[in-house]
């Protein structure tokens, strides 16, 4: 347990930014899973207009520093390719 004043206010300080992280990236893996989802289900319009939102909600992750970038290249790389075999 922490000691001094600092420790114990750092501690809350990193139990805030820990609540907001894990808030991003279930954020993030909702919205691919959604994707996935209608994807497998082959719902050609939904998935079109959900892509760019997920692409948004990845890249954002990437800038609050929550998803390094080449994860977020590599998931969105792969809905990208799910995407291009759903339009054929």
């Amino acid at each position: 347990m922490s000691n001094t004043s600092s420790a114990k206010k750092e501690c809350r300080k990193s139990a805030r930014r820990k609540a907001v992280n894990v808030n991003t990236k279930s954020r993030v893996k909702t919205f691919v899973r959604k994707l996935l989802t209608l994807i497998t289900e082959n719902k050609k319009q939904e998935a079109t207009e959900l892509f760019p939102i997920v692409q948004s909600e990845v890249m954002k992750a990437v800038s609050k520093r929550i998803l390094k970038l080449n994860t977020a290249s590599r998931k969105i790389s792969l809905l990208s390719n799910k995407m291009k075999a759903l339009q054929q």
